[in-house]
């Protein structure tokens, strides 16, 4: 009896709360949305949101983080569930994230007609994935975990059914994760057959000191196709390619939640393989993503410097671009851990990064999708005089970009790419540095080249939207080869897609901004600003060690 006893395990409930709240009720979204009436159904957006706060709170008994669960019974240092510093500060970023995202939400499920009961089921149920995803400790709750997160989000870019854009980018975003996530599964096998174990601990002991050379082998064919897997889930060069497509195609915040939290699990899910899983295998992993750190952000801020303003949905295209380059700055520490005595210090600073990046840039798709409400096509040429029209949205997406591209008053963004330099610097890798450098001085450019559309006088806006007019009447006919009668078609469509927001008459009053749109922006500014103003929190944070 007592050995039957030995093999039950106790469940710190306090440990699991953040996923399982989050979780509960979505599941209780779910069934209300069979009886709440259809005038009613908004509610569930504000319930959504509830338990999104209530998971949030739920970490503060959590903050000592020295709290684990699902252990084994054999070995009770060997856990499956750790509530430690890590998985607290990633789980806040996620349920904060999540928080702005529903926000930003409850006005899009209105004013789109999507079905609310499946909207903020599949949202909830990938937050819950990506609160899970930073405490796993084995590699089968870390992949279930990244299933978890990343299944919903398929549905919820698709969920637009009568819209093909919609369609094709979950589409190509499923096909590509799925395709990502077998390579990752064969990874995980032969790392599993090499060591016997799946507990990353164990994992990383078994590495050490492998008897059979063909095993070592073994071992690190799987190190290398782990580290594929959650390449793409981050968004790294060369598995970049559903990224801007994807974007473009999903609901604006359902775009703004993959931008964040699903960096926040990729990245997450990558640092703890390779910094708890394989630290003795850093000669392999460290390389590797140092030069997937420098082809990202090279990359990523070219793409973003091309982008034309005229060219439909090219806002958020530049948006999509600038977070493939922001993935290769979050990749330099994580690359650093590699050749650093200490890997757990190194990674604070992709945190301390994460967590900058996550305010400014949700703050930054909010504000895009309140230009989205009356200029659809959100061209960059959409924001041409946005102080004249909303000051308070143009200031604050002003204050996002420069908080993006590292200048004042976004002190803070400057200080976190401090911290991302300063971890490649102390490892030695002097020439992603250099290359970070230029790729910094790159995204200077488009981020000051956009803000500087908010500004513009309206004499400068008038112009402006005559040459380019004129230039879209040119392109259509020289476009379809036709002369100026058998293009009246294509020139007509070029009138008509001239940005509404730019073409509406002095004076006309705006509408007024929704209330969730408006406190999702606030917050995110509110957040940049304070920590801009206490910047130096960021280094010390990037100081500590999270694991």
């Amino acid at each position: 009896m007592s050995s039957v006893t030995s093999l039950v395990q106790s469940v710190d409930w306090a440990a699991v709360a953040p996923p399982t709240i989050t979780a509960v009720v979505a599941l209780a979204v779910l069934v209300a949305d069979l009886f709440v009436p259809e005038h009613r159904k908004p509610l569930l957006g504000w319930c959504a949101i509830g338990g999104l706060a209530l998971a949030a709170l739920s970490l503060i008994p959590l903050v000592a983080g020295d709290r684990r669960t699902f252990c084994l019974t054999t070995d009770p240092g060997v856990c499956s569930y750790a509530a430690d510093h890590f998985a607290v500060v990633i789980q806040f970023l996620v349920l904060a994230g999540a928080l702005l995202t529903a926000l930003l939400s409850v006005t899009a499920v209105e004013d789109h007609r999507l079905p609310a009961g499946e909207f903020w089921f599949l949202l909830l149920s990938s937050a819950a994935g990506a609160a899970l995803l930073p405490a796993s400790r084995d590699l089968a709750t870390l992949v279930i975990a990244l299933e978890v997160a990343s299944l919903p989000a398929f549905a919820l870019v698709g969920i637009r059914r009568a819209n093909r854009l919609s369609s094709e980018a979950a589409l190509k975003f499923f096909l590509s994760s799925v395709a990502a996530t077998a390579v990752m599964l064969l990874g995980v096998s032969f790392v599993y057959a090499a060591t016997g174990s799946l507990h990353l601990s164990r994992v990383a002991t078994a590495l050490r000191d492998l008897p059979d050379p063909q095993l070592a082998t073994l071992a690190t064919a799987g190190v290398a196709l782990t580290l594929v897997g959650f390449a793409f889930k981050t968004a790294a060069v060369p598995f970049h390619f559903w990224v801007p497509d994807t974007y473009v195609g999903a609901p604006l915040p359902v775009a703004a939640y993959l931008s964040v939290i699903g960096k926040a699990v990729g990245f997450s899910g990558l640092i703890l393989v390779t910094v708890e899983g394989f630290p003795s295998y850093a000669d392999v992993w460290g390389p590797a993503v140092a030069v997937l750190a420098a082809l990202t952000m090279t990359v990523g801020n070219v793409a973003a410097l091309r982008q034309a303003p005229e060219r439909a949905h090219s806002a958020v295209r530049l948006l999509a671009w600038s977070s493939v380059g922001q993935a290769g700055y979050l990749l330099v520490p994580i690359a650093a851990a590699g050749y650093a005595e200490d890997a757990a210090h190194a990674i604070g600073s992709t945190v301390a990064y994460a967590l900058m990046y996550a305010a400014v840039n949700l703050g930054a798709f909010g504000v895009a999708a309140l230009v989205a409400r009356t200029s659809p096509a959100n061209r960059i040429s959409d924001y041409r005089g946005l102080s004249a029209r909303r000051p308070l949205a143009a200031l604050a997406l002003g204050f996002f970009l420069l908080c993006l591209a590292g200048l004042p008053p976004g002190i803070i963004g400057l200080f976190a790419k401090v911290t991302v330099f300063s971890a490649a610097v102390d490892a030695g890798l002097g020439w992603l540095a250099v290359v970070m450098a230029v790729n910094v001085v790159i995204a200077l450019y488009y981020y000051l080249q956009w803000t500087a559309v908010l500004f513009r006088t309206a004499e400068e806006t008038a112009g402006t939207e005559a040459e380019a007019e004129a230039g879209s009447r040119v392109s259509a006919g020289v476009g379809t080869g036709t002369d100026t009668g058998a293009g009246g078609g294509a020139l007509e469509g070029a009138r008509t897609q001239a940005p509404a927001a730019v073409k509406a008459p002095a004076g006309v009053p705006q509408a007024r901004i929704p209330g969730p749109i408006a406190a999702a922006v606030a917050l995110a500014a509110v957040l940049g600003i304070v920590l801009s103003g206490a910047p130096q929190l960021v280094l010390r944070f990037a100081s500590g060690a999270l694991l």
